[in-house]
């Protein structure tokens, strides 16, 4: 026996809960698109042998430019490389840090149904 009225048990108030639920996604969608610009303009650096040799991605993980100091070029080609190999996942990770950061405060208190 089916109850009156029920329909597929999606009621007003679930209705109501999905358009807000919607809303907010429309926002974090600007938003993440504002965001992307944003990160777009950073650069973050990441530093190998005391800053010797740094290393410049933007907030959305593009190489942006090496800096080598003079005084590490005399080292030879492998261990210059090996500096510029560890500033560039030193810049990495902190290009991810801070995109995931930003994100996070993005959708910070987004509850959204099923995610």
């Amino acid at each position: 026996m089916t109850k009156q009225g029920q329909g597929f048990g999606f009621g007003m108030g679930k209705m109501k809960e999905l358009a807000e639920a919607f809303k907010k996604a429309q926002q974090v969608q600007e938003g993440a698109k504002k965001l992307q610009e944003e990160l777009d303009q950073l650069e973050i650096e990441g530093a190998a042998a005391g800053g010797l040799v740094k290393v410049y991605l933007s907030g959305n993980q593009e190489p942006r430019r090496v800096e080598i100091s003079p005084d590490v070029m005399g080292e030879g080609a492998e261990v210059v490389s090996a500096m510029v190999l560890e500033a560039t996942q030193a810049a990495y990770e902190n290009s991810t840090a801070t995109m995931r950061q930003r994100m996070e405060e993005l959708t910070g208190g987004l509850n959204l149904p099923g995610m």
